[in-house]
């Protein structure tokens, strides 16, 4: 299904990430997710069976045990669990990290641990499940199945509720078979949605980390320097914001410093005064002390060139994980723009033109799941279109687009004129991602459409939205296009 134009306009916040429009022209229900975190449920859908508990030991020396936490950081109870069985961090192991705010169900392990060991935490069930001869890892995480409440919402909210699922059902393609409309109470609908990273993958109050992977990319690790340690935001405190004027102004940046963070280019006029710069920043930037530490320790200038071996330095006191997200993002805004125009054009999402490639379905995949398999690929020729179009219907292929890295093969006929445009219009081309140390992608291809069966129950006139999504894809790209709400409302 192509969408009608004109489309709907999407947040300002969301446009700087790449996505420009909403599916559905319905209007929204508004509301805030996350009032409680059990508003905000989540269970992990894992590609891992275990063995049993009573498995033997030397050859399953890792405990596996289901655990459901309230308000709780992942990481933060890795480190918890780990302190209280007195174990190394490094023996906690698990496939994916889940939000804070949120009841969450997930798999851990546990390497070298007895059941009867196991701790009372706090906020946190522990159930002991089997045991395993390794560690999860995030290759382990199939998806996960959410259950979201959305408070406050207008007194109008079943209607457009119903409204958009129509819209949802038909860009999925499931519109012709229903006959549009949305699920009563308790039924289930198979909608889509543009596959988009969600404002997550950038910062919601300050997006910047694709803008300093796409400096990176263009090899000015000048400019994703200035971007990740000034760059303020009007979203910040005070005290932050005036550090990261600090350090533009050290940079020299052009323009009048006002208005859209896109025009604050560094000219290297700036004074250069790191020390100074160190001075303002406070300690919680603790990332941004470093990058401006290891300029003054190298006594970079300001009018150094872009690519000089300082900045790139300065760039690498983040952590390794660190580094390849800002790429990463990079390659994600790059993606976002892919289907931000595919969707201006009407190009459909549920089935191929020639020119797209497609990926088949991942056959161990959960059954909750419309999960694909980017690893297995064919390009549609016209002569193909048919065959393929069939296979899309029965969910057994998806439409992809580029995550463009330097083994990326661009697409053919207008998909592929989409992608070589938005790489132009970005100033960059697959052989730039071959970038040193963390920084370097061989880049992969994503799925453009996102498919789930949802199901929409109402309690005391808010509906509570139940879904399963595959690893990698947002929650907040579906509920967007219900709320029309803005990033940080979600």
């Amino acid at each position: 299904m192509a969408p009608s134009l004109p489309l709907r306009e999407a947040h300002p916040v969301e446009r700087a990430a790449g996505i420009d429009h909403y599916v559905s022209d319905a209007d929204g229900i508004g509301g805030r997710l996350r009032e409680s975190p059990e508003d905000f449920r989540v269970r992990e859908l894992e590609a891992f069976e275990p063995e049993p508990l009573g498995a033997d030991t030397g050859s399953y020396p890792e405990l596996v045990v289901r655990v459901t936490l309230r308000d709780w950081d992942t990481n933060d109870f890795a480190r918890r669990i780990s302190d209280a069985l007195g174990i190394s961090r490094e023996r906690v192991s698990w496939a994916g990290t889940k939000d804070k705010r949120a009841v969450t169900t997930q798999l851990f392990t546990l390497r070298e641990v007895d059941p009867g060991d196991l701790p009372e935490i706090r906020g946190a069930e522990i159930e002991a499940v089997g045991r395993a001869g390794r560690g999860l890892s995030f290759g382990d995480l199939a998806g996960n199945a959410f259950e979201i409440q959305v408070a406050d919402t207008v007194p109008e909210a079943p209607e457009r509720v119903a409204d958009v699922v129509g819209d949802l059902r038909a860009f999925g393609g499931d519109g012709e078979e229903s006959g549009g409309g949305g699920p009563s109470d308790g039924d289930d609908a198979t909608v889509g949605v543009p596959n988009y990273f969600g404002q997550q993958r950038f910062g919601s109050r300050r997006p910047v980390t694709h803008r300093v992977g796409l400096a990176v990319v263009r090899g000015d690790f000048r400019e994703a320097v200035r971007l990740y340690a000034g760059n303020p935001s009007e979203a910040e405190p005070d005290d932050t914001r005036a550090a990261r004027d600090r350090v533009d102004a050290a940079f020299g940046v052009g323009g009048d410093g006002e208005g859209d963070d896109a025009d604050r280019t560094a000219d290297g006029t700036g004074d250069g005064d790191w020390e100074a710069c160190l001075d303002a920043i406070p300690g919680k930037l603790r990332f941004e002390r470093s990058m401006v530490h290891r300029l003054a320790e190298r006594g970079v200038t300001p009018d150094a060139p872009p690519d000089h071996e300082g900045w790139r330095h300065a760039l690498e006191a983040v952590p390794s994980n660190l580094q390849r997200l800002f790429v990463n993002a990079a390659q994600s805004f790059l993606f976002n723009r892919v289907l931000s125009e595919r969707l201006r054009r009407g190009l459909p999402f549920d089935r191929p033109v020639a020119g797209d490639v497609v990926c088949f379905a991942d056959a161990d995949a959960p059954d909750e799941l419309y999960a694909p398999d980017a690893d297995r690929l064919q390009a549609v020729d016209e002569d193909r279109v048919s065959i393929v179009t069939r296979h899309c219907e029965r969910g057994r292929a998806f439409v992809t687009a580029p995550l463009v890295g330097t083994e990326t093969d661009l697409g053919g006929g207008e998909p592929g004129e989409i992608e070589r445009e938005v790489l132009d219009d970005a100033g960059i081309e697959p052989g730039d991602f071959a970038l040193p140390g963390e920084f370097d992608s061989s880049g992969t291809r994503r799925a453009i459409l996102l498919r789930s069966d949802l199901d929409v129950a109402f309690e005391a006139g808010d509906p509570r939205f139940a879904f399963a999504l595959p690893s990698g894809s947002y929650a907040t790209v579906l509920l967007r296009e219900f709320t029309k709400s803005g990033p940080l409302d979600l």
